[in-house]
């Protein structure tokens, strides 16, 4: 679970994700309750996805959510590939990365899948990761939260009334919230502590299923949660996801037998996994350049002939960085050469042009690359920061608009294409693109202020102006709704 400064839903979170009721579950089979609607006495489909979005809103504003085309793209292909294979999908899937050292992963209402940055340092394989994020799927899939509010309802309605009245005061007012939290679940701390295990490995089991259905070794996940326990066993404070998703050795022995009875798969490394982890190395893990070279380097020596090239890239990226433009040349250019169409090393060339004031270089580039891989979101996110840079405002925000259009939760479009109308001095278009961005953060005042001026900035009667004034209604709904919570 994640580690919050002001802490104001993930406390509740944190408690009751790790818990949930028990379940006899044979060794070799997944003999688990087809739970049908259960939970539904507590919470609707509908209410758990309006508390992920009100959530996930607060974790934009509070949170360093990375915003980066290139990972983002590779943690949803992930996380859907895995869906794609899961049972009782009730819910769309999002994904998401924070950047943080601290291996941990986390899960909330409504399909929010949240993954630290530094899981990806500890994560030697594809197949570990994704064991991580399979298990995240199904304490989504099997509404663990909801079925423990639930159970706890049974136990306590009054708590259970307070606990839900608390919850719901957090999200809309986080520092009133935790207080309420506090005093609610201090009486029933103790009983959700008794839920962890079998909410954890119930999560586990049919983790693993969807491994094995999406491909990937199911050895992974005892592989890495042994490595996690025995790295830290006599840590004096171990990291964030063992004091949610704490390891005892029965779990591990639990995982370690369910995954021994799926066929032994031996997958092929994932270059996409290694360059993923190579960026992250590269630009979020917070060392110094010396310091990512020197890893880089090293582990360059033991690699094999498949994982080479993203250390190669990552090294790019470190060149690129610190400015030595003619190393990471060198490198860039042999790895287009070797796999030209690869969206990392385009993303990466695109921003060594810009930097060198090579635009056309890097806006042919990338038009090339789009008629083969039209409407990609790294492209066309890099194709319309090229224009930018190019002072070709106007085409970027045409582009940017199908951009924001076709995902509209994503905060990078919405400053991209802020900036081009800022460029092309288009201010009421500027002041809607920034509202898009409070809304997204839950500032809904903010989001408003910006509308009703972009509304009266715009030509009497225009189109513009009729949809501004609609968004305005769409954003006073939603607000209210937000404050209803």
């Amino acid at each position: 679970m994640l580690k919050f400064k002001k802490a104001p839903v993930y406390l509740l979170l944190s408690a009751l994700l790790s818990s949930g009721f028990s379940t006899s579950v044979a060794a070799n089979s997944l003999d688990l309750p087809d739970i049908g609607t259960a939970a539904a006495a507590t919470l609707t489909i509908d209410q758990e996805l309006e508390y992920g979005d009100a959530y996930m809103r607060m974790l934009r504003a509070s949170q360093p959510v990375i915003s980066d085309p290139v990972l983002n793209e590779y943690i949803q292909d992930l996380g859907h590939r895995l869906v794609a294979n899961a049972n009782d999908v009730k819910t769309p899937f999002n994904f998401f990365m924070i950047q943080d050292r601290n291996i941990n992963a986390f899960a909330f209402f409504g399909g929010y899948v949240a993954l630290h940055s530094g899981l990806f340092l500890h994560a030697q394989t594809e197949s570990e990761l994704a064991s991580v994020v399979a298990h995240e799927i199904a304490h989504v899939t099997q509404r663990h939260l909801a079925r423990s509010m639930e159970e706890q309802a049974r136990r306590s309605p009054a708590t259970m009334a307070a606990l839900i009245g608390s919850l719901i005061l957090a999200v809309a007012a986080p520092e009133a919230g935790i207080a309420a939290i506090h005093a609610t679940t201090a009486s029933s701390m103790q009983s959700s502590i008794n839920y962890t295990r079998s909410n954890e490995k119930e999560a586990d089991r049919f983790g693993i299923s969807t491994l094995a259905k999406s491909g990937f070794d199911t050895n992974a996940m005892p592989r890495f949660f042994g490595r996690l326990a025995d790295q830290y066993r006599y840590a004096s404070t171990p990291p964030p996801m063992l004091l949610t998703h704490p390891l005892p050795e029965d779990r591990i022995t639990d995982t370690r037998s369910r995954a021994q009875q799926y066929k032994s798969k031996k997958v092929a490394p994932s270059l996409r996994y290694h360059l993923a982890r190579a960026r992250i190395v590269a630009r979020y893990a917070g060392i110094e350049s010396s310091a990512a070279h020197d890893w880089f380097d090293r582990q360059l020596k033991k690699a094999s002939a498949t994982v080479k090239p993203s250390l190669e890239y990552g090294k790019a990226l470190v060149y690129l960085d610190d400015k030595k433009f003619d190393d990471a040349q060198k490198i860039l250019d042999k790895l287009l050469k070797d796999n030209p169409n690869n969206r990392f090393y385009l993303d990466a060339i695109t921003d060594l042009d810009l930097y060198q004031e090579k635009y056309a270089s890097a806006i042919t580039r990338l038009e090339k690359a789009l008629k083969q891989q039209p409407q990609n979101s790294v492209l066309m996110i890099n194709y319309a920061n090229a224009l930018l840079e190019n002072n070709q405002a106007q085409q970027a925000i045409k582009t940017l608009q199908q951009y924001t259009h076709e995902r509209p939760n994503d905060t990078t479009g919405w400053s991209l294409l802020a900036k081009a109308y800022a460029n092309a001095g288009i201010t009421d278009g500027e002041l809607a693109a920034r509202a898009e961005i409070f809304a997204l953060k839950g500032l809904w005042n903010k989001s408003l202020q910006n509308y009703t001026q972009a509304s009266q900035l715009a030509e009497l009667g225009s189109l513009n102006q009729a949809r501004y004034d609609a968004r305005i209604d769409q954003l006073r709904i939603a607000r209210d709704r937000f404050s209803a919570l």
